[in-house]
């Protein structure tokens, strides 16, 4: 390519820039243009040039209903069906027709005004996703064999090698092989302090590192990372309609066709019945056709269920569509699994128990250095818990020896220490323990490990599934609101029953399968109707399917992901109360608009058959409450 074609083509390149930013407000331009040439013509019809107003109020027509106009054929043509936009067309041009050319073009920019502010909650609920794409790196610098290249991020391969340095986002969802930094998963997970990663850390696309240069081994093809996903997510949700839509729409075929019925009507009926004249029948008729529009009620709930999406979405809570954002705010029972949903998912250590002439540091260092060479996550939380305890370091046994099922065997040199469970140490001797205090322990959930030396029981450590700090606040929240709590878990029964009390769960069912998480949503659908499930493996997918409205942990398995109706991004419970408090508001506010825009075109109707109403206040009542209607459903977006 040459200097001088690169010259020719820049300046086109800026021009087609500056029309993508114009373009998501042409129709708000158009709109506000007609207004201009309105207020023009009737500044013209004053002084007494009739005919220059006309052509102005034509322009304005055209420019202001441009836009309408052409969705409302282009719909026609495809439903086969007429529309709301039709009736408008009709509605103006009739004004035109017997001379109200000021009213017919009001009627088209206030039209034209309301379907602006329409397109503008729709450019709103797009504008998550818009800044989340911004936020996906379009290349990556890819390791082979010591050579570093810049590709595609979509060239990207499970398996190859990419290098990120401070300050990058990460292009793909992969574990780091070499290197430590900060990470911050903002984007992702909602969390406003950076995260510490090092080799074999997860690393999500989308995320900044922020600090040290970093390895990563790509885990997932570009188009399947969970910053993608995200994306998926939020664009299903917004094509698709709920119930309450899904209704008006096939309700607003019907209705046009009746209130054309009407008008046709009109135009003759009152002249032989009432005596009107032929002016006053078809003045009426006209204004019939424009207060009979059902343009506020078709507005009542597309823009307020966008807007709560949008809404949801900025707050880390994903709905993938309308019916389930609706169905939420029904809700009259919770389903929650309880491993990495009520609690944390990791055994945590919670009581040190030590015979009376032994240290708490030298019975730590022993215990965690024969546990830190097994892979048991038993195991795995001692050895970390005895790390933030002892200042000494782990050394390592002689003839350790894994016993399958039973615990671990050692020596320090000439001692000889057994860790693991009771029957491997001695049932009786480790029952007797501290006047019996494994058993007490047991009663509240908690596992027990027993520690023995040559003298006898040397202590016991336990651990427990422990529960989230915010759990009780999210189970109180959903109380709140009139929702029941079951806790489903496969859990024995004392477990289930102490983290069913320390959560503050109304009910609980221990020793569940999948199939029989999915007979209890089944049971509870039946006893109370709208049912939510919340989980995040994949034994939970069968119940998530199962339930009214499934959701999901941002945090959970794939299967579990796309299962689901609603997405927790932040693994954060006390949003599921958030989210039905959305529902509820949503639902209130289309009710709201409903209600309200029936009132107002049957007061209009009856004002116009009673010859009260005069085609301007037509014209702004009925296209005025299209604007409040909206204007009510933006609400949404800031609550």
């Amino acid at each position: 390519m040459t200097t001088d074609t690169k010259q020719l083509r820049q300046p086109a390149t800026l021009e087609s820039h500056g029309l993508e930013k114009i373009k998501p407000h042409l129709e708000l331009i158009a709109a506000l243009l007609s207004g201009v040439l309105i207020l023009v013509g009737w500044l013209l019809d004053k002084n007494g040039l009739g005919t220059s107003a006309v052509i102005i109020y034509l322009m304005a027509f055209i420019i202001g209903g441009f836009a309408k106009a052409k969705e409302g054929i282009e719909d026609t043509i495809e439903d086969k069906e007429l529309n709301v936009e039709m009736l408008m067309i009709f509605a103006a041009i009739g004004s035109a027709i017997i001379g109200y050319w000021t009213e017919g073009a009001i009627l088209i920019f206030i039209f034209a005004l309301s379907g602006a502010l329409e397109t503008y909650t729709m450019n709103k609920s797009h504008k998550e996703i818009s800044a989340l794409m911004d936020l996906q790196p379009e290349e990556a610098l890819r390791v082979t064999n010591g050579y570093s290249e810049t590709v595609a991020v979509s060239q990207l391969v499970v398996g190859d090698l990419i290098l990120v340095k401070p300050g990058e986002r990460v292009p793909s969802d992969g574990t780091i092989t070499d290197g430590r930094t900060n990470i911050d998963q903002a984007a992702i997970t909602g969390e406003s302090v950076p995260v510490t990663k090092s080799v074999g850390d997860e690393v999500f696309a989308g995320t900044v590192n922020l600090r040290g240069t970093i390895t990563i081994e790509i885990t997932k093809p570009s188009n399947e990372t969970l910053f993608q996903k995200i994306i998926t997510l939020v664009q299903s949700a917004q094509s698709e309609k709920s119930p309450s839509q899904l209704f008006i729409e096939r309700f607003e075929g019907t209705y046009v066709k009746v209130v054309l019925a009407v008008v046709a009507l009109m135009m003759f009926v009152p002249h032989f019945a009432l005596g009107w004249s032929w002016t006053e029948t078809f003045y009426r008729a006209m204004i019939l056709l424009v207060v009979a529009s059902p343009c506020a009620l078709v507005a009542s709930i597309m823009p307020a269920t966008l807007s709560a999406i949008s809404n949801g979405a900025r707050h880390g809570i994903l709905f993938k569509g309308g019916v389930h954002l609706e169905n939420l705010g029904n809700l009259q029972a919770i389903a929650l699994d309880k491993t990495g949903t009520l609690t944390k998912g990791k055994p945590e250590v919670t009581d040190v128990v030590i015979r009376e002439n032994l240290q708490e540091e030298d019975f730590l260092l022993r215990v965690a250095s024969i546990e830190n060479y097994s892979n048991h996550p038993l195991a795995t939380a001692i050895v970390r818990y005895a790390k933030s305890r002892i200042t000494k370091e782990l050394v390592k046994p002689t003839d350790m020896e894994d016993i399958s099922g039973n615990g671990v065997q050692a020596y320090f040199g000439n001692e000889f220490w057994q860790v693991g469970r009771a029957s491997f140490v001695g049932r009786d001797e480790a029952e007797q323990f501290q006047n019996g205090i494994a058993l007490s322990l047991a009663n509240e959930g908690k596992t027990i490990v027993f520690a023995k030396d040559e003298h006898g029981i040397a202590g016991i450590i336990t651990l427990k599934d422990v529960v989230r700090e915010e759990t009780v606040k999210a189970i109180e929240a959903l109380k709140k609101e009139g929702i029941y709590t079951v806790m489903l878990t496969g859990d024995g029964e004392k477990t289930a029953r102490a983290i069913a009390i320390e959560s503050h769960i109304d009910a609980y069912i221990a020793e569940c399968l999948p199939e029989t998480k999915v007979d209890e949503i089944k049971k509870l659908k039946e006893q109370f109707g709208t049912v939510a499930m919340v989980g995040d493996g994949i034994n939970d997918a069968p119940a998530l399917a199962t339930a009214s409205v499934g959701i999901a942990m941002g945090e959970g398995t794939d299967v579990a992901l796309e299962t689901a109706d609603v997405v927790l991004m932040k693994n954060n419970l006390p949003r599921i109360a958030e989210a039905v408090k959305l529902s509820k508001k949503m639902n209130r506010i289309i009710k709201q608009n409903v209600i309200f825009s029936i009132v107002v075109i049957m007061l209009l109707i009856s004002s116009n058959f009673l010859q009260f109403l005069d085609l301007p206040y037509g014209v702004i009542g009925h296209e005025g409450s299209t604007i409040l209607v909206i204007l009510n459903s933006l609400r949404l977006l800031r609550s």
